[in-house]
């Protein structure tokens, strides 16, 4: 989309994580040169006139980046080459995907319903420490492998891809705090009435996860149903 004002300080911390690194910018319906903007800053420009939805860039870029970890970040939040790099070192010691530590804000009268989600999806995949963290937020890191292993086409339903991991028995690891929450001003400024556009979005996404899940452990998804005696019920 349309991220001139931040695309190539965004770019320029991704290439500091290391000095070959490759970026990938997938560009979805801009109109105000954010391909040009990233192409000069040295990106391998990925082209598309027309927007191709939320999370769709993730699958696409990464099909075609050819390093064995694979880094997402979005182009209007700035985060500091520093801490990207604390992701690829999760990765390099042993962690398939590493993951933001962000949980979103729970100590309040009313969660966000997105919050959630995120809670009880990893509640359903028996990883209750990894508390609100998702793939859904950046940054976040994995391996190529790990990515091969979910399927790329998977990657653009992030939620869908945590659970394919989980159950996949891939290492799920926290790796660094990045308050994306705030730091995400576009995405507050498209709210109407009090309410995230995105939120029907992304909690699809999450009960696409869970609907896998029980779809492939069964209606209660491995979790035991004893010492209940149904067959007196019947």
């Amino acid at each position: 989309m349309n991220e001139r004002r931040s695309i190539q300080a965004v770019i320029r911390a991704a290439r500091s994580v290391h000095p070959e690194a490759e970026v990938i910018v997938v560009s979805n319906g801009s109109t105000d040169g954010t391909r040009q903007l990233a192409e000069a800053a040295g990106a391998r420009v990925l082209f598309f006139p027309e927007p191709l939805g939320h999370d769709v860039g993730r699958s696409i870029g990464a099909h075609h980046a050819k390093g064995e970890i694979l880094v997402f970040t979005d182009g209007d939040i700035v985060i500091p080459g520093s801490r990207l790099r604390t992701f690829v070192t999760a990765v390099e010691n042993g962690a398939d995907i590493a993951l933001n530590t962000y949980s979103g804000a729970v100590d309040q009268m009313q969660v966000h319903s997105v919050v959630l989600a995120k809670y009880a999806l990893n509640a359903v995949l028996a990883k209750p420490e990894l508390k609100g963290m998702s793939l859904t937020a950046i940054p976040h890191a994995m391996s190529r492998e790990a990515a091969k292993r979910i399927g790329f086409e998977h990657l653009a339903v992030p939620p869908l891809a945590q659970a394919i991991a989980a159950a996949s028995g891939l290492k799920l690891v926290p790796a660094c705090y990045v308050e994306v929450g705030s730091a995400n001003p576009k995405r507050r400024r498209r709210w109407k009435n009090g309410r995230d556009p995105l939120e029907g979005l992304i909690l699809g996404d999450h009960l696409e996860a869970i609907g896998w899940l029980l779809e492939r452990n069964g209606p209660r998804g491995q979790f035991p149903d004893t010492p209940k005696r149904r067959d007196v019920i019947r």
